[in-house]
């Protein structure tokens, strides 16, 4: 096969709105040992994409300054001691960066193939949202069958697709929180047991009501700021609470005492910077346990919308709306 030298990707010129996000012309990268090139077809956009343009999330030391942290396409080329893919494979693949482009070069533990009956562009949908997920809550979190579960922001592509595993995977009972009546509907069809709209209604006096003040067990945030002390008192006793973002603050006041004497655990984590063999180990637990539910129908990638490649400006403008449920996808190829 005989491969461009030059590709289309998209820069960020300068931090600052959507429209900084420049289409332009980089070198096609070559896939070094451990690696497999990837010709795109279509790339998931996500939070920290926004906050990389917006220059408070800058890529990890050795990632590419392209934005982009999931996609999905065909493999073109193989690095050294690649032998899990060959050429022509259809693959998904999480990335540090560099998914806002036609080709990518990507860690091959970090590959995985498109699951039967997918198409490219729900693929795209799955890495960043899933790896998250399944980091987050299972592991870190110790969700455990019979539990149940708190999970903010529910219309996202995070929440639907926590709402989604937790079900999947023996959840007693699954709340979430969402901006809005549509967006509440959608998540208790989705596998919801109660999705509470923050708009109107406190959560923590939501959740204390529908569980009879006993609480929950895990709680997946994204907020943090004042929702901290709120979550904790959501939480029985041995609770968890996970921060994967801090788009309320990065502070709060909290009463260590109730932390104490419920024998709370508060953790958090981001991936990106995390080591190929960490995400690795995500990968082989996905194939294992996730991919069987996908290819079965019992999981799925909410998609909400797609843009070219050329208008993620428009895709980043969505995002920040919060009007979307689900994903937001580029169309590459």
């Amino acid at each position: 096969m005989t491969l461009p030298t030059q590709m289309m990707a998209i820069e960020i010129r300068e931090a600052g709105t959507p429209n900084v996000l420049t289409p332009g012309t980089r070198p096609v990268p070559e896939p070094g040992a451990d690696e497999v090139l990837v010709r795109i077809i279509a790339a998931g956009v996500n939070r920290p994409d926004i906050a990389q343009r917006k220059g408070v999330y800058p890529p990890p030391p050795g990632a590419s300054d392209i934005p982009g942290l999931e996609i999905a396409g065909e493999v073109v080329a193989l690095g050294q001691n690649v032998d899990a893919f060959s050429i022509g494979d259809a693959v998904c693949a999480l990335i540090t960066g560099g998914g806002y482009a036609e080709y990518v070069a990507a860690p091959v533990a970090q590959v995985l193939p498109v699951p039967r009956g997918l198409s490219m562009r729900q693929a795209a949908g799955l890495p960043e949202t899933f790896f998250t997920v399944w980091s987050n809550i299972f592991d870190r979190g110790r969700f455990a069958v019979g539990e149940s579960v708190l999970i903010h922001g529910g219309s996202s592509g995070i929440g639907t697709t926590a709402i989604q595993l937790c079900k999947a995977l023996g959840a007693a009972a699954i709340y979430t929180t969402v901006g809005g009546y549509d967006k509440a509907a959608f998540c208790e069809d989705l596998g919801a047991t109660t999705a509470i709209n923050y708009k109107d209604q406190a959560f923590d006096e939501e959740i204390a009501r529908l569980t009879d003040r006993a609480g929950v067990d895990v709680i997946l945030d994204m907020v943090g700021g004042d929702y901290l002390p709120r979550n904790i008192a959501c939480l029985k006793p041995d609770g968890r609470i996970v921060q994967i973002a801090l788009m309320g603050g990065a502070k709060a006041e909290i009463n260590l005492g109730r932390v104490m004497m419920n024998r709370l655990t508060i953790t958090g984590s981001t991936l990106r910077a995390r080591s190929v063999a960490f995400k690795g180990e995500i990968a082989k637990a996905l194939q294992a346990t996730v991919w069987p539910l996908l290819e079965s129908g019992a999981v799925a990638p909410v998609i909400h919308s797609s843009f070219p490649l050329a208008k993620a400006a428009a895709a980043h403008e969505l995002m920040e709306t919060s009007s979307h449920i689900g994903k937001i996808i580029l169309d590459v190829a």
